[in-house]
């Protein structure tokens, strides 16, 4: 008998609005992950008073933890603290390394885990990988999807803007790293996952065509259901092939080459304008080239903190961060030299689009 149908794992519950944390307890309830707010709450050093004070009437019997997060050491110490009771659920509130730092301790002790976000900086929010730094490098974990996806727009709107900028350039790299899947089913046969690229795609399509700014609320909703469809259609297909391609690569291979460059949404935008101008894809070039620059993001080199002769060292480098993952930058398998000038002919057409 054919199989017709599959299993999809999603959260319980995405509530993305101003006041969530406040209405968490309900939500739980409502949603059966805690009836009588038996959970652990852990928030990061900054907010975690002003936390605890708005969930505290919610979730009378919460423990709060407080997190210096992002490395597997931060993430064991809360898990061996997570140990000492039965909750019913984890709560990361925070950024991004609050979140990942608890969805590791809550996947390695086998807890739900709900992720409700302060800023919009990267899909995290919703992915099934922990970026989490370890014995001076950095490595991406899986981990359970979360149970249940809280965005605060409250928390987004008052935080820096520049977290803010970082979480549109990485929805929108989504478009070139699909770019990148299909080139790789197109030339190697590699299977594509038709459900997870939809996912990806409508969320960075709606997120390009919005015409709002980040002081919107229509906006900022709009970024925030683009990140979590990316991390959910990661989730479905089972690895990141739909949210990071060439892009990342050249992200990461800055990372390595020139660490504390700018944030991984910075970067992970440039790679993608760069990876699309590569592509020939000139119609989609203008377009993410007009919403990066629109929302203050880098669209050259200089404006990331790089010059010419390091970014050509990056793509260049770039390949052997993913081996496994084929792009446009192993298909064109470019020469640091070839890659220098196609920098310059890449610059020339932001100058001339962009004026």
């Amino acid at each position: 008998m054919p199989l017709l149908a599959r299993t999809v794992n999603t959260p319980l519950a995405i509530d993305v609005r101003r006041g969530a944390i406040a209405d968490l307890g309900p939500l739980l309830a409502d949603r059966r992950i805690s009836a009588g707010g038996e959970v652990a709450v852990v928030v990061g050093p900054g907010q975690g008073e002003r936390i605890a004070e708005l969930i505290r009437p919610g979730l009378g019997n919460a423990d709060v933890f407080t997190v210096a997060g992002g490395t597997i050491e931060a993430a064991q110490r809360l898990g061996e603290s997570l140990r000492r009771r039965s909750y019913d659920a984890v709560v990361g509130i925070g950024g991004g390394k609050t979140i990942d730092t608890t969805k590791y301790a809550a996947s390695r002790y086998g807890i739900p885990m709900v992720s409700v976000a302060t800023s919009l900086a990267h899909d995290g929010i919703a992915s099934p990988t922990a970026s989490l730094d370890h014995e001076g490098g950095r490595g991406s974990y899986g981990v359970h999807i979360p149970i249940a996806v809280v965005v605060d727009l409250d928390f987004v709107e008052n935080g820096p803007d520049r977290q803010t900028q970082a979480g549109i350039g990485d929805a929108l790299s989504n478009l070139s790293a699909i770019a990148d899947w299909e080139l790789a089913h197109r030339v190697r046969a590699e299977p594509i996952d038709g459900l997870a690229v939809t996912l990806a795609r409508s969320g960075a399509e709606a997120l390009v065509n919005h015409p709002g700014k980040i002081t919107d609320d229509s906006f900022l909703t709009t970024l925030a259901e683009a990140l979590i469809l990316g991390g959910l259609a990661s989730s479905i297909c089972g690895s990141t092939r739909p949210v990071s391609g060439g892009c990342h690569e050249i992200s990461h291979a800055i990372d390595q080459l020139y660490p504390g460059t700018a944030s991984h949404g910075e970067q992970v935008g440039l790679g993608a304008l760069f990876c699309t101008y590569l592509r020939g894809d000139l119609d989609r070039f203008a377009q993410l080239a007009t919403c990066l620059h629109r929302h203050g993001l880098p669209t050259v080199p200089a404006e990331l903190g790089l010059d010419d002769d390091k970014f050509v060292a990056a793509v260049h480098h770039a390949p052997r961060t993913r081996p496994d993952r084929y792009t446009i930058l192993e298909h064109l398998d470019l020469t640091q030299d070839a890659i220098g000038e196609r920098l310059a002919n890449y610059v020339d057409a932001i100058r001339e689009h962009l004026g």
